[in-house]
């Protein structure tokens, strides 16, 4: 294979090995080293070890998984709420079950520590932070937790798993969040570091301070949307900087240079819990994927580059995965009913107003009219009460829409093509921040079941990767798009790749309780299904397919709904027996 010899100076090699002087020579010789892992990588990888087992390791879906101190340990988390330490071993061994002895010695990690969270619901992120032994979760419960074991984490004086209970480790509890926090970015401080969460928030925390969360004296977000984050990107060469996603078909670009913040502060007046960032670009697609429903996009992981800190990665679920550059010429829509500077919320389903009953055009509901018509009703039938909903429909037949909702009319009078294209009025109808567009798109995965990050690798993030619904991680070329390799990397779905900072080595996890470690195969790779990529991302296109036609069970429900609908109209003279027929069947 090639880029295998290269590989003998560096797989044995503790990362600690890499801190030398910064010197010519030292740069010298790191510029070689990236250039041999970027050529090993360039090569097939294989899985070399399996973190975890039957009676070892976690015990429920690994979540989150990280690097910390240069790539000595590996932080992993997860269902079970515990979070391990993982370091090199010398001896060889990674856990009681350990087998195959011989790529086991490749990469010997072996669990050192144990920590007991106290979570109560999933970890979802972990991180240890810069210049310290902290380690910082995040978790469905809507906590944030700081623990710090001292230098002792990741070092097992016994040689076997250190327990530590939550009592013993924890050092902070932070409440300021009020849905699920999903991920964790580390900035260039021990004490600082941000998180975003479901309620639309992301925060930037200082532990240099102190406060009460139940008294409600939590300082202000840096940034507040009006619908659902998953997700959070930065890059330490841009950390003023940083891109948030999550239930919305754009990211958003936030800067933490706003000059007006400074000037307030001079002046003496109190700064503004709305100003403290400001949206500078918005990323975006031209269409939707032929699966996706309007107003159900979504995305599901963001990353920015380490190399050069300009270019992004995007999720999008059941849609694929797009490259951007924040250096990239936007292009701006201009709002004809005025523009400010707020965010509105994501319509992922538009109220029952902004769509004319089909009934009025005289035509069958079926076909994919009628999709979008149950989606934009949806909400609707499900907030009020069911009767009194119908009872407008009939209503809105007769009436015409305000000025915003001819153009939602219009839209669903679209043919397929059409409805699939972006407008000024989607999601972001009142924003004037001008939207970048994708330099490049990658496909062939599939993105449905679960939240899937996504992550560059090599040492000049030459490549790009993101798991995949069957059990797969992919492999593209950052430069052209091209697949290069599909590995399994878990019986079920993998949502999280994490690469070595210094070696050809990275990190894979999913649903199982396992993390799998994949490097340059020495000889043909086992775990490779490059001899199958055609029929995988056939399947995985037709299961996008079938995930975007069937649609969810509500959506199933609500066609019951709207032909109730139908008949309601043909017996209208029926009163109040006839609805209240109704509404019995809808509440059975």
């Amino acid at each position: 294979m090639d880029g295998a010899d290269d590989l003998d100076n560096l797989h044995l090699r503790s990362p600690s090995s890499l801190h030398t002087p910064s010197t010519l020579k030292y740069a010298t010789m790191n510029r070689l080293k990236h250039a041999r892992v970027a050529r090993a990588l360039s090569g097939r990888l294989d899985r070399v070890s399996v973190l975890g087992g039957e009676d070892w390791g976690h015990t429920g879906c690994v979540n989150a998984v990280s690097w910390a101190q240069g790539g000595e340990l590996l932080i992993t988390s997860g269902d079970d709420t515990k979070v391990r330490v993982w370091r090199m071993d010398p001896s060889g061994s990674t856990g009681t079950n350990a087998s195959n002895a011989e790529s086991q010695e490749e990469y010997p990690f072996a669990c050192q520590s144990v920590i007991d969270t106290g979570h109560t619901q999933n970890v979802f992120n972990a991180q240890m932070l810069p210049f310290s032994t902290r380690i910082a979760t995040v978790s469905g419960d809507r906590q944030v937790r700081v623990f710090d074991v001292g230098e002792v984490v990741g070092q097992s004086p016994t040689g076997s798993e250190m327990e530590y209970t939550t009592r013993e480790s924890c050092i902070r509890v932070l409440r300021c969040h009020t849905g699920r926090t999903k991920r964790i970015i580390t900035e260039d401080s021990p004490d600082l570091f941000l998180t975003v969460a479901e309620d639309g928030q992301v925060r930037q925390h200082d532990l240099r301070t102190s406060h009460s969360c139940t008294s409600g004296a939590c300082p202000a977000p840096l940034v507040t949307l009006p619908h659902e984050l998953s997700t959070i990107a930065l890059s330490p060469l841009t950390p003023y900087q940083f891109v948030v996603g999550g239930e919305s078909p754009y990211a958003h670009l936030f800067d933490r240079r706003h000059a007006g913040r400074y000037l307030h502060a001079e002046w003496g007046v109190p700064p503004d819990a709305n100003s403290a960032t400001t949206c500078v670009r918005r990323f975006g697609r031209r269409s939707r994927a032929k699966a996706e429903r309007r107003g159900f996009e979504h995305i599901t992981g963001a990353r920015m580059s380490d190399w050069n800190g300009h270019e992004v990665l995007l999720s999008y679920h059941l849609a694929g995965v797009f490259l951007y550059s924040t250096r990239d010429e936007p292009e701006s829509f201009e709002d004809q009913r005025g523009s400010h500077s707020i965010l509105t919320p994501n319509a992922k389903r538009r109220r029952l107003s902004t769509t004319k009953s089909p009934s009025s055009h005289g035509e069958p509901l079926t076909g994919p009219d009628m999709e979008m018509i149950v989606e934009d009703q949806l909400e609707s039938l499900f907030a009020n009460n069911v009767t009194d909903s119908i009872d407008n429909l009939s209503q809105e037949d007769d009436e015409d829409g305000d000025d915003d909702d001819d153009d939602d009319d219009d839209d669903d009078e679209d043919d397929d093509d059409d409805d699939h294209l972006f407008t000024p009025e989607d999601a972001d109808s009142h924003q004037a921040v001008p939207v970048v567009y994708p330099r490049t798109r990658f496909t062939g995965h599939c993105n449905i079941e679960t939240i899937k990050d996504v992550n560059f690798i090599g040492s000049h993030d030459e490549f790009v990767t993101s798991g995949s619904d069957d059990g797969n991680f992919f492999i593209w070329r950052k430069s052209t798009g091209e697949l290069v390799d599909i590995l399994e990397g878990d019986q079920h779905v993998v949502n999280v790749i994490e690469s070595h900072p210094h070696l050809p080595l990275v990190a894979v996890s999913g649903i199982d309780t396992t993390v799998k470690l994949f490097a340059p195969a020495r000889g043909v790779p086992s775990f490779s299904r490059w001899n199958n990529a055609e029929a995988i991302k056939k399947n995985n296109a037709a299961r996008a397919s079938r995930a975007g036609l069937s649609g969810s069970a509500e959506l199933q429900f609500a066609y019951l709904v709207l032909n109730y609908q139908q008949a309601l109209r043909g017996t209208r003279g029926g009163g109040e027996e006839s609805e209240a027929q109704l509404t019995q069947c809808i509440n059975q």
